[in-house]
This record gives C-alpha cells, structure tokens and sequence, in this order.
C-alpha cells in the first residue's frame, strides 16, 4: 500500500485584518478523496498537531463541490483530521510522497516553518514526489537541492497567480505573492485562466494554480505512485 502525508498550516490569523484562515477545504478533501479511494494510506501532519484551521471562506455554499460535501458529512475523516501528527515528529522514510494543500495560512507558517522545508527536501532528495496546490507553493520559498540553489530554480511550476489575489483583495494583505515569489527564485513559471483548472509536472514536483486545480494535482500525484 502506498503511504502519502498531507501537511496542513497551523496558521488561522489572516494577516493584521483580523479574520480568519488556515487551510481550504476543497484543496484537502478533492485530493484526499481521490487518493483515499484508490487504496492509499494517508497521514495527516501539521506544525502544531491537532485540529488544523479550516478557513471559514472555504466552507461556503459558493465554494461547495462533491468532495467538500462528503466531508461536511464524513465524521471518520473530520475525527482524523482533528489529529494531525506533529510536523517535526514525522520522517520521510515513511512515506512515498508528500502533498501540500493550500488556503493562506501556508504563506505565514508553512513557507517559514524549518521542519516544513527539511522534509519537502529530503523527499525531493529521496526521489519522492513533492505536490502542492494553489497558496501551498508558498512553501517552495526557502527550499533548495542538493547544490543550494533554490529547489524550483529552472523548473516548471505554477501556483496562485497575482490577479487571482487580487480577486480576492488581499495582495496587500499576504506576506509575499506566490507568483512572485516562484519566479525570483527561477521557478519556469506558468498559468492557466485565473480560477481554471491548471497544474504542470517538472518530474517529482508537481504544482496546481488554485483549488480547482487540487484534483489534478493528485492525479499526477498518484501516477508517479
């Protein structure tokens, strides 16, 4: 059986506005969904452990689809969810891949979070694929390969684009833009229409632009596996 971790932020202020955030739903459970009902095991992780932070946004009659409606009602995983592991207790060696989910708190924590970026590292390293969806390629800011230089350098990629935050009014708001942040550290970056499904491959990297985008992520995902 395959064993893939997710790794949600622990992060639930949205910046100095006073609202919340933490992960979105549809980035968690369309992947969850798809890879769970394939037959693989998949552990949860998180900086804090415990009860990751859902952003209330996310739970919106607007935002639902079939994969966040099966979670609203799926108490077994909603109760597995409610126990991440620790980030910094977790190894590679347990796991064949690791994805990233995204929502805006990845930006403050995940993208920081040292544990965070020695394990996408060691996973790379280790000829693991490393998938991440939407705000998660914030974590790709601080990571590097074997040499140092910067893991996305001359590799294609995507993640949120600067007009889908704009959309959403918070570019002055986040602490970086993923777009951005992607290309100064030599990211091939690409995109499709804002909102629209769109992910590449670069081998064992796989990024997708938004949360319409987090199903194809896992399906390339579970093709390397």
């Amino acid at each position: 059986m395959k064993k893939v971790l997710f790794v949600l932020t622990s992060h639930d202020q949205l910046g100095d506005t006073g609202e919340k955030t933490g992960f979105w739903i549809e980035e968690f459970a369309s992947p969850y969904y798809l890879l769970k009902d394939k037959g693989v095991a998949i552990t949860l992780a998180s900086p804090k452990g415990g009860q990751p932070p859902i952003d209330p946004k996310s739970a919106a009659e607007d935002f639902s689809t079939p994969a966040t409606e099966r979670f609203n009602k799926d108490k077994e995983t909603q109760e597995v969810l409610s126990k991440t592991l620790k980030l910094d207790t977790v190894n590679q060696a347990d796991y064949d891949a690791v994805f990233y989910p995204g929502g805006h708190g990845p930006l403050w924590d995940l993208a920081e979070d040292k544990s965070s970026i020695a394990l996408i590292e060691s996973f790379y390293s280790n000829n693991k694929p490393v998938g991440a969806v939407c705000h998660a390629p914030a974590i790709f800011k601080h990571t590097k390969d074997a040499k140092g230089t910067p893991l996305v350098k001359g590799k294609k990629v995507t993640g949120f684009t600067n007009t889908e935050e704009e959309a959403v009014q918070l570019t002055d708001v986040v602490p970086f833009l993923v777009e951005d942040m992607l290309k100064e550290n030599g990211g091939i970056y690409s995109k499709g229409e804002d909102w629209n499904p769109y992910s590449v491959q670069e081998g064992n990297l796989i990024t997708g632009q938004n949360p319409a985008s987090s199903e194809l992520v896992a399906e390339k995902l579970l093709a390397i596996l």
